[in-house]
């Protein structure tokens, strides 16, 4: 098939890694001028890293992986109340760090470079409108070309373009807000100091706001500060607009105590800077005709979940996996509603259970201790469970949330 996906990031080139093995025809349109390698650490967990070896790379995983060794919560004064270590047994559930840690930067270009010269990357450009045809979709794109395809994936993220030309403009978009929750991302320079170890690290302030640090190079450290804010000045921020979203955070964060005003300082100067506004997409159905969407354009389970990066890669992986089984030899036009009807049925139970609870999760976020003195209790209790070593993974990852689900086996697909 002649097969167009939007979006170069995780999923995409996961899913251009698989069709393009197949044989299938696949070009990549991404609107940035270059493969985006921006982006702080991510992970893979559980069927992500089964799909990782079985796309022949774990190897070349490892040799980018970032080289965190544990997790710790430090109070106020930097005194650390309690520390979780990386599994790195091979074994069970996930660590807060994953033994699977790589910079986003790093996974793109890896699945990217798995894929050139059997797919085709366009940047620069993005898909301005579609309508279906009778034999396939016509696609406009912004730089006034046109062409026609077989399959139409958007991978284009949870502010998916491609997701609302597919729901039509009559149909409210599926995003589902969790409610004032923000995270913004960056990087700044702070050389290593001697004895320091790569140790992710989070300190929990009053009014709900939390700074998260990670050291991935000798030279640099990743930053990423969270709230949960009825802020006016930060709800009223156009996102994109750096410098009103800069304001907003620095004006919501003074006073937090640790690190927090060298950081919003820091901040201010941050030439890779990105705010999120937290969110689930919750589809109905993930496909319309002969247009589909994967990774978090279609079921985006937010990052609290800490799976982000997991189902994009196992969305591809299981969409990939039944088109091979579905759209073989000279059917595959017959084939592909089956297809993609079946890549929902296969992979929505896994969705269902990882996005299970998430908007009401983001809801008693407002309850979470905002004093100084519940603070102090909540490390104490944190504290008790890193010296019984109970792993706190399990309470706020999804990783283990999925029961009664195997990842499926696609002898179709080509094997590594």
């Amino acid at each position: 098939m002649k097969v167009l996906i939007s979006g170069a990031g995780i999923a995409g080139n996961a899913l251009a890694f698989w069709l393009s093995k197949l044989g299938h025809d696949v070009t990549v349109v991404e609107w940035f001028p270059n493969l985006r390698a921006t982006g702080l650490q991510i992970d893979l967990r559980g069927p992500g890293i089964q799909v990782l070896r079985r796309m022949g790379l774990e190897q070349a995983f490892r040799a980018k992986a970032a080289p965190e060794q544990g997790f710790q919560v430090v109070d106020g004064s930097g005194r650390r109340r309690a520390y979780f270590p990386a599994n790195k047994s091979g074994k069970g559930l996930q660590s807060l760090t994953s033994d699977f840690e790589i910079m986003r930067g790093d996974l793109c270009h890896l699945l990217h470079d798995a894929t050139e010269g059997r797919a085709k990357y366009v940047f620069g450009t993005s898909i301005e409108s579609f309508e279906e045809r009778d034999k396939g979709v016509e696609v406009w794109f912004t730089g006034g070309k046109t062409d026609t395809y077989d399959l139409v994936v958007g991978a284009d993220g949870q502010w998916s373009k491609t997701r609302k030309m597919m729901l039509g403009p009559d149909t409210p978009d599926a995003l589902v807000p969790l409610g004032g929750v923000y995270t913004a991302y960056f990087t700044i320079p702070r050389p290593i100091q001697k004895g320091e170890e790569y140790i992710a690290t989070v300190y929990m302030a009053t009014g709900r706001r939390g700074l998260f640090l990670r050291r991935h190079s000798p030279d640099t450290v990743q930053v990423y500060i969270g709230c949960t804010s009825d802020s006016d000045k930060l709800k009223n921020a156009r996102r994109g607009d750096t410098q009103a979203e800069k304001e907003a955070l620095a004006e919501v964060f003074q006073g937090a105590g640790w690190q927090s005003q060298e950081i919003v300082e820091a901040m201010r100067n941050a030439d890779d800077f990105y705010c999120e506004r937290m969110a689930l997409v919750k589809l109905d159905s993930w496909s319309h005709g002969r247009v589909t969407l994967v990774g978090d354009a279609g079921y985006c389970p937010s990052a609290t979940t800490g799976m982000g990066t997991t189902c994009g890669v196992v969305g591809a992986y299981i969409l990939a996996g039944e088109i091979a089984r579905h759209c073989g030899g000279e059917d595959s036009e017959s084939g592909l509603e089956t297809a993609l009807k079946a890549y929902e049925e296969k992979f929505r139970p896994f969705m269902d259970q990882v996005q299970e609870g998430v908007a009401s999760d983001s809801k008693s976020w407002g309850s979470m201790p905002s004093s100084a003195f519940g603070i102090g209790v909540l490390n104490s209790i944190v504290g008790l469970v890193s010296f019984l070593r109970i792993d706190v993974a399990k309470w706020f990852l999804k990783e283990d949330a999925v029961k009664d689900w195997k990842l499926p086996e696609y002898s179709e697909l080509p094997q590594n």
